[in-house]
């Protein structure tokens, strides 16, 4: 069942005991935006967040108004459940958390593995030099994949000195959903490439990870047939690999126009009853002549009964695509199309819809 924007009281989170978040979607419909919004929801109540982004675009920091992330995380946010538009809480939830952020670098993670695995030291800035790295990511995209789902899910496990866990959350900004299934199933990637060694166990290790219920993969998308049935096409191969499915995120939802009702009547002949309205309304000016308030609201009906026709059309085709979507039977959370873009106000915004629609 859809959670639509707006509701005022918020529900308990859907996904406890979830630590690793991978948000995917069909490119344009905001999959960037949404990770970074669910990371933020995810922190509000003292907790701490890890935002990764492993496709080299730097949306994240582009989303929050920062310089370019480096190689290492950082933090970026900071967010109190006030800021959500959220309900005073006591406590450390009071305080709010904080949103780290890591953009990783394909190149500098293989050096990291390397050296860790095999104590590479200086010979590893010489591969570097002679472009090893590229040529092998480029004949073995599996080790690529391997490489940043395994720092993702190294996060999402690593432990402090304490003892307690680093990170409360990770939210993965992963590839799109053409491609997520591949990205995830590391190990049917690098089974012909490496059967034995480092490379092989970290793969098993990904997948062990990525394959519990630590780990949830939401999809995002919008009411358009495009974006519904790649998602659908997603569900169904992620089920068919085993990867744990999260829930739906639908991204730019419009708010509806007309009601029910005049979306019904739309299509009948209503020529006269919206000319009277429109006369009514003060649109004829200051006379009341019915020849002189007709003359003046005519050059408006045509329009307003195109623009009333082409909202019924869209809320039907948004109807179809819900329908679509609630027979994958998955948690789906609706969030609003904001004007003008997103900004970070915007982002924060979004950010409480999750919080409150039980979406973190």
């Amino acid at each position: 069942m859809a959670r639509t924007p707006g509701q005022a009281a918020r529900r308990d989170p859907d996904w406890e005991g979830v630590r690793l978040h991978v948000v995917s979607g069909k490119g344009g419909t905001g999959k960037t935006t949404v990770a970074a919004a669910l990371a933020l929801a995810l922190a509000a109540q003292g907790h701490r967040t890890l935002l990764i982004e492993v496709e080299g675009r730097q949306g994240i920091a582009e989303l929050f108004g920062i310089a370019a992330l480096p190689y290492e995380e950082r933090r970026i946010a900071s967010v109190t459940p006030a800021q959500l538009g959220l309900p005073a809480q006591d406590g450390a939830a009071a305080a709010g958390g904080e949103v780290h952020a890591l953009a990783i670098d394909t190149e500098q993670a293989l050096l990291e593995y390397l050296d860790m695995f095999y104590k590479l030291g200086r010979a590893g800035k010489a591969l570097q030099k002679v472009g090893f790295v590229d040529f092998a990511t480029t004949i073995a995209p599996g080790v690529r994949d391997v490489l940043l789902t395994g720092k993702a899910c190294e996060a999402a496990r690593r432990k402090g000195p304490d003892g307690r866990r680093r990170y409360d959350a990770v939210v993965m900004d992963a590839p799109p959903t053409g491609r997520i299934t591949r990205f995830l199933n590391v190990n049917s990637e690098v089974a012909g490439l490496a059967r034995i060694g480092p490379i092989h166990s970290q793969a098993q290790a990904v997948m062990r990870v990525l394959k519990s219920a630590e780990t949830a993969v939401h999809l995002v998308t919008l009411l358009e047939e495009m974006p519904v049935q790649e998602t659908v096409d997603g569900f169904a191969e992620l089920h068919e690999a085993g990867l744990p499915v999260g829930g739906v995120l639908v991204n730019m939802v419009r708010p509806p126009v007309l009601d029910a009702a005049a979306v019904a009547a739309v299509d009948g002949d209503h020529r006269e009853e919206v000319a009277l309205a429109l006369g009514e309304a003060g649109l004829g000016g200051r006379s009341r002549k019915p020849e002189t308030v007709r003359a003046a609201v005519e050059p408006l009906l045509d329009p307003l009964l195109d623009q009333a026709r082409e909202h019924a059309e869209r809320v039907e085709l948004e109807r179809a695509r819900r329908a679509d979507l609630q027979q994958l039977k998955l948690p789906t959370y609706e969030l609003p199309l904001l004007g003008g873009g997103v900004d970070l106000g915007g982002l924060y915004r979004l950010a409480g819809e999750l919080k409150r629609q039980g979406a973190a």
